[in-house]
């Protein structure tokens, strides 16, 4: 998906776990919650695609990253 297209209107906030050091730069909307979805993009590619979550899905997700479940 484009986020020239559908989610145009977005309001995009970056996330708290990016470190602005160049490397994990995510962007997520909020905009789209009423519809059930939550917009994700790369924040050095604005112009680029973003993938779009099920708000379910997104809410698991974040869920698991504050557990820390995930492993490097």
């Amino acid at each position: 998906m484009s986020t020239h297209g559908r989610f145009i209107a977005a309001e995009w906030v970056k996330s708290s776990y990016s470190q602005g050091t160049g490397g994990e730069c995510v962007e997520f909307s909020r905009t789209f919650t009423t519809a059930g979805v939550v917009p994700v993009r790369d924040s050095k590619r604005s112009e680029g695609p973003a993938l779009s979550f099920p708000l379910t899905g997104w809410a698991s997700f974040v869920s698991a990253v504050r557990r820390e479940d995930f492993s490097a």
